[in-house]
Order: structure tokens, then C-alpha cells, then sequence
């Protein structure tokens, strides 16, 4: 009995690393949002925007929506598909804002908000990967 609990709290702890993670996300982009120019300049916007399409920002919708999902996931999935669930989005969201850093120009404070969200996904890999198998039947909980 004592192995459904500790699963479930990891399940939970797993669950509330995602909020961090998204929460990171949001203010990154309200910062960017504030700190940047009225409107996108159209000498010298030549990389980013072609990026500014209904296709990329459905790309980006799809992107967030993924981490979005672990919240419920992380809590609902058996656990041996919430660990490579949350391996693989984790791997997924850090080479993504990671990638990010490379469009346009990054300022200090998107930086910083990438580290943090790397060392975030870096975390929610090690602690899944880390999740011991529970030899009691998981097959509903």
C-alpha cells in the first residue's frame, strides 16, 4: 500500500513541475511582450517576420499545448506511460526553448527565463527517469 502512495505523490509533484514550468513560459512572454517595440519593424525584421504566420503560431499553440497536457497527464496516466510521457515532452520543451534562443535576439531576462525552463525539463527527466517500478498492478491507477 505503501508503494500506491509514494507513486501518487510523485504523480503530483510531476503534475505541479508543469505548472512551474508553463508559468515560467507566461511570464517570458508577458516580459517580451512589454519590453518590445509597438510594432514589428519592417527593415532589419527580415528573420522574424516570415516566422509570423497562422502555421507558426498554430505550431506554437500545438508546442505549449503539449506541456499544458502533462498537468492532467502526469496525475491520470499508469505509471510507467507517465514516465516516458514526461520524458519525452520534457526532452520535447527544453530543445524547444532552447531553439528559441535562437530567433531573433534574446535579452538577458528571456535568458534567464530559458534557463530556468531547461533546468525545469532537465529536472522532470531526472525524476522520471528515476521513478522506480512499482511492482503492484498499475494498470488502473
Amino acid at each position: 500500500m505503501q508503494f500506491g502512495k509514494l507513486g501518487a505523490d510523485r504523480k503530483m509533484i510531476l503534475s505541479t513541475i508543469w505548472i512551474f514550468y508553463l508559468v515560467n513560459i507566461l511570464y517570458a512572454d508577458v516580459l517580451t511582450i512589454m519590453g518590445s517595440e509597438p510594432s514589428i519593424p519592417t527593415n532589419g525584421g527580415e528573420l522574424i517576420e516570415p516566422l509570423l504566420s497562422p502555421a507558426m503560431f498554430l505550431g506554437a499553440a500545438i508546442f505549449l499545448e503539449t506541456a499544458m497536457i502533462m498537468i492532467v497527464l502526469s496525475r491520470l496516466l499508469t505509471q510507467n506511460i507517465n514516465r516516458w510521457a514526461n520524458i519525452v515532452v520534457a526532452l520535447m520543451q527544453g530543445s524547444g526553448v532552447t531553439a528559441s534562443l535562437f530567433v531573433g535576439t534574446a535579452t538577458m531576462d528571456y535568458i534567464f527565463f530559458v534557463a530556468v525552463e531547461v533546468t525545469t525539463c532537465l529536472f522532470i527527466v531526472w525524476y522520471a527517469w528515476t521513478w522506480k517500478k512499482l511492482w503492484l498492478n498499475d494498470a488502473f491507477f
